[in-house]
């Protein structure tokens, strides 16, 4: 591996920083995108000392992609790379899965576009309730809201949380269009709690408005899944399916993110055209010419490997709005790992924040600035700007964007703040695509920098874990006050062994405030003299 030779940052030497601008830029004509670390805090000494880390880091994941099982705690393989390029998978199965997939997908959103598939009354679909948590509603979120055309597609509102007055609000703004609203569930073991109760609800207020659910419903899951049997048992309208060696994080190049593009009218095909070449040149072995390690590099030295600086992302681009939350999921849930993999304590992580240019900016650029120092900024720009919005009085809204970008950016580097900034020749399905490979391929690598497993969240299970305990012990404490005797907390606590007086007094406080059944006597602010009882 050849490494680069080039000057460190002297924030007011204007020579000096334009030789290492030139020194460091990435780009690639072929998608049309630069790559530029110039600002960020590394140095030609720190590529050099990640020689051999980057050596096993790309053979790791020429392994992954090979096949190897990477989520060892489900004894998994993690295959998304094979979604944008099936003849990398390692099996004629597996490849032909992927390709039959796609085309069933891509013909049942010809089909409900062109009117040919119609709800079970003879009308076409005009709406899509997106019913998905995690990755699986964010990637969808994020192509909606980037890629839809005003007047193209189907309109999209999405469900993912079990907020009561979300679901209810959400559910209400159709209840005029429910006809002919197509009812998409994403879950892959199909027991994930969220999903299946916002799946629940939104099936009842169907039906009790007098349609049919499963004319109208599609699943997207793992085969042979809870949820797969159910969709086939009710004789769903459509399945599609989320490999067990697709991650949610990472499901958005399979039927989790082809599937919304083709019900907007975009193309699937391109969106994965671009993801397959920023793979293509992320597994270069030469580092000036790869992209994500450049890219990896970078978040490596400038948190000291150890995740110090926080990820603030501002894309000057509305249709990128949402960018910054899919990002939060994809980094944050890879790379916030408390073990590495020798079962050291290490405590890792890379936090996410941030929204778009250059409006957002002014919350928060003061304090990148002048404030903490503990961060670096992703700026994303996109050059060509829409030739519908003419300039008028000599002013162009693109020249002032790039100019606000272009500003910032300087503002920061004078007080010595890092950044890097990422630039697209054009946005559309294709760049996007390649956009959320760069950031796949670079947390792969920046994770074997760091010597952690970023294919699996025994955070997230824990948490969900700990969450059906609480709600199994809501049912031990509405049992116990069947009796309709008062209870105080403490007492309620003796009953149920190994539980938290601190949970049942959360858990009675959120009941009574939803339940007339129960009766609460003493004072809220003294929890030890509160007594329980129910009264119907």
């Amino acid at each position: 591996m050849t490494y680069m030779n080039f000057p460190d940052f002297e924030k007011n030497n204007s020579q000096n920083q334009w030789n290492r601008f030139c020194e460091l830029l990435f780009f690639d004509n072929e998608i049309g995108f630069w790559l530029d670390i110039s600002r960020m805090s590394l140095s030609a000494s720190d590529f050099e000392s990640l020689k051999n880390p980057f050596e096993e880091a790309l053979s790791s994941m020429q392994d992954l992609e090979n096949g190897a099982i990477a989520n060892l705690d489900e004894n998994r393989q993690v295959g998304h790379y094979w979604l944008r390029d099936p003849s990398l998978a390692p099996s004629k199965k597996i490849t032909d899965s992927i390709s039959n997939e796609k085309n069933k997908i891509k013909n049942f959103g010809e089909a409900i576009l062109s009117g040919a598939l119609k709800t079970d009354n003879g009308s076409n679909f005009t709406d899509v309730l997106w019913i998905g948590i995690g990755g699986s509603g964010l990637g969808p979120l994020l192509l909606v809201n980037a890629l839809q055309l005003k007047g193209k597609g189907l309109n999209f509102t999405f469900l993912d949380n079990v907020d009561p007055n979300g679901i209810y609000q959400k559910l209400d703004s159709l209840k005029d269009k429910l006809e002919t609203t197509l009812f998409v569930v994403v879950s892959k073991s199909g027991g994930t709690p969220e999903p299946q109760i916002a799946m629940d609800q939104t099936k009842n207020f169907l039906t009790s408005h007098g349609y049919d659910w499963a004319s109208r419903a599609v699943a997207i899951t793992m085969s042979n899944s809870a949820l797969d049997k159910k969709a086939s048992s009710e004789n769903w309208l459509n399945r599609f399916d989320l490999p067990d060696w697709v991650g949610g994080r990472t499901s958005i190049t399979g039927a989790v993110g082809l599937l919304p593009l083709c019900l907007i009218g975009s193309s699937g095909d391109d969106f994965l055209n671009g993801a397959k070449r920023m793979d293509e040149i992320t597994r270069r072995r030469d580092l000036r010419i790869n992209p994500a390690a450049m890219l990896s590099a970078s978040w490596f030295f400038s948190g000291q490997g150890k995740g110090r600086r926080d990820m603030v992302v501002l894309p000057y681009q509305d249709s990128l709005e949402v960018f910054s939350k899919y990002l939060q999921q994809l980094v944050m849930e890879s790379l916030g790992k408390e073990l590495d993999r020798e079962a050291n304590t290490v405590n890792q992580g890379l936090a996410v924040y941030g929204n778009k240019g250059s409006t957002d900016q002014h919350a928060y650029v003061q304090q990148l600035r002048d404030g903490l120092d503990n961060f670096f900024v992703s700026f994303i720009e996109i050059l060509e700007d829409n030739s519908h919005v003419p300039k008028i009085n000599k002013k162009a809204p693109g020249d002032y964007l790039s100019g606000f970008l272009q500003g910032t950016r300087l503002a920061l580097s004078e007080n010595d703040r890092q950044s890097l900034t990422i630039t697209l020749r054009k946005f559309n399905a294709y760049s996007l695509g390649s956009l959320i490979a760069l950031f796949e391929r670079a947390v792969g690598l920046y994770a074997e920098l760091i010597n952690i497993n970023a294919y699996h969240q025994p955070g997230v299970e824990a948490g969900k874990k700990a969450a059906s305990n609480i709600l199994e012990l809501q049912s031990k404490i509405e049992l116990i006050l069947e009796s309709k005797k008062k209870y105080s907390i403490d007492e309620i606590q003796k009953l149920i062994p190994n539980s938290s007086s601190e949970s049942i007094f959360i858990i009675l406080r959120h009941l009574i405030s939803n339940n007339s059944d129960f009766k609460i006597v003493g004072d809220w602010s003294k929890p030890k003299s509160l007594l329980i009882l129910k009264i119907n």
